[in-house]
């Protein structure tokens, strides 16, 4: 979930927002929403439109809506949460400093960079005034303005806030030092400077480290693959140097390298790096752990050429799960050791492969993996064409699935073509997607609300057109387009971008 600036909680209960988050968990959005919503409504009824309780729940409110992929929302929910004349005590000026830094983070999230560096130097003038410029306070911002000023391509002025902000953290012993590093390293790295930029640390923990790796991770889905990749190389040494080659900072960072050259084509370094995380888990004892590396390696292997060392590597990986005795971690397995050997048109092992993860996922309690190995069975089936076969465990499968989940859709897609005696169903994908869209949002709304519901795929987004079938009320109205907007974010995360 996206990190974001909060209010502090100290109720011993969960509160709505607390249910709200657990309800993203479940990937509940919509249900997440409404929670939100009628919190919304009732602290308006207690306290009125503009007051300090009313501000802190539309910031909750934005808190959801951002980690539910639906950041133009969020913005709105910051934006109410800053309206209306500044507090006067100070605590709830503190508040309304945070908001306002929140707003900030959320343009920046939603890619209205501009409006982001305005807002946050509106920010950054009145954390001046109230903290002063060498109170961590004034830095917290100043940080997130870095970033923004980074991702529109003012290296220069990026790089002076960053070093500003890493300066006050510091002299202050603030332990936000750790992400500052992870900005200032990935700011150094895209104005193209040589060298490392993870030098100068020795006086800082080793926790300290470890956090300042979490945060270059979770930095790098959003930024320049080539800049990604060069930023974690020097991670890696750094973090090997410092923390040793078995810390989980850097079996972390190995990992999400491995997946970066599977992306950018690096096959070599890939397998280098899972290889050097499966070697590292075998030192600590951690089978559970090295299976889950082993399968990365198996495909990171084939990918590169080496099917048969991919073969070994699962046969490895099922060797070690079976002593484990997790039937979910065999089936998993089994199953993908059985799709590389479909590729290898090794027909009769993959059929078997697939029909043990398959028997194996039935002895666990874990009713997506079994979905997930039915479907692939499934689908394996239906390729060689057998149908009827076909049709029964993929049918199967989606019963026990959660219908947005990408197997599902996919599951979805070749059903259909067998029903048409199709030998295959990934030409249809797009019009399962737009169905199982159409599913979701129907399930949501009251039946008698829409006549029509036409859902398209264009460009690789959702392109909806709805017809009523009455006049809705306004809370049913509002209802509406939480519901459309959750159905994008969601599909839009969990489908496309899979």
């Amino acid at each position: 979930m996206t990190c974001i600036c909060c209010r502090a909680m100290t109720s011993p209960s969960p509160s709505p927002v607390d249910m709200a988050f657990a309800l993203l968990r479940e990937g509940r959005a919509v249900d997440a929403q409404e929670v939100m919503v009628r919190e919304v409504r009732a602290v308006e009824a207690r306290h009125g439109r503009g007051s300090p309780e009313w501000a802190a729940v539309q910031c909750d409110y934005g808190h959801v809506l951002l980690n539910s992929d639906q950041m133009d929302q969020a913005v709105e929910c910051y934006r109410e949460a800053c309206s209306g004349p500044p507090p006067a005590d100070p605590e709830g000026y503190k508040d309304r400093l945070t908001y306002r830094m929140n707003l900030g983070m959320a343009l920046q999230l939603a890619g209205r960079l501009d409006e982001a560096e305005a807002e946050l130097r509106h920010n950054l003038r009145e954390r001046q005034g109230f903290y002063g410029r060498e109170h961590p306070g004034y830095a917290f911002a100043l940080e997130v303005l870095a970033d923004v000023l980074m991702r529109g391509g003012k290296t220069h002025e990026a790089r002076e806030a960053i070093e500003e902000t890493v300066g006050n953290f510091w002299r202050n012993g603030h332990e936000k030092v750790a992400g500052a590093l992870a900005v200032r390293a990935e700011i150094m790295k895209t104005a193209g400077m040589d060298g490392t930029p993870f030098t100068g640390l020795e006086q800082l923990p080793d926790e300290i480290i470890a956090v300042m790796a979490e945060a270059v991770l979770n930095r790098i889905d959003r930024a320049d693959p080539r800049v990604g990749m060069a930023l974690l190389r020097d991670l890696v040494a750094a973090l090997e140097a410092r923390l040793g080659p078995d810390h989980q900072a850097t079996l972390n960072t190995l990992s999400v390298l491995a997946n970066l050259g599977r992306n950018s084509g690096d096959q070599t370094g890939r397998v280098d790096a899972l290889r050097r995380v499966v070697a590292a888990y075998d030192r600590q004892g951690r089978v559970e752990d090295s299976v889950s590396a082993l399968m990365g390696l198996a495909l990171a292997l084939t990918d590169s050429g080496d099917r048969e060392g991919g073969l070994g590597a699962y046969q490895d990986a099922r060797a070690r799960a079976d002593r484990l005795g997790s039937p979910e971690l065999t089936s998993q397995v089994l199953c993908n050791w059985g799709l590389v050997l479909a590729e290898a048109e090794r027909f009769a092992e993959a059929e078997q492969r697939m029909r043990e993860a398959v028997a194996y996922a039935q002895r666990g309690a874990d009713h997506e993996m079994l979905g997930r190995a039915q479907i692939a069975l499934g689908l394996f089936l239906q390729h060689r064409g057998r149908l009827d076969e076909a049709r029964q465990i993929v049918e199967a499968g989606l019963a026990v699935m959660d219908p947005a989940h990408p197997d599902a859709i996919i599951g979805r897609s070749h059903l259909g073509a067998i029903h048409q005696g199709e030998s295959c169903g990934c030409g249809a994908l797009g019009d399962t997607l737009s169905a199982a869209f159409r599913d979701f949002v129907l399930a949501r709304l009251p039946a008698d609300l829409l006549s029509g519901l036409d859902v398209n795929i264009v460009d690789g987004e959702f392109k909806v057109e709805v017809q009523l079938n009455r006049e809705p009320a306004p809370d049913e109205l509002d209802h509406l387009n939480r519901v459309m907007n959750a159905a994008t974010a969601e599909f839009r995360r969990r489908v496309l971008a899979s």
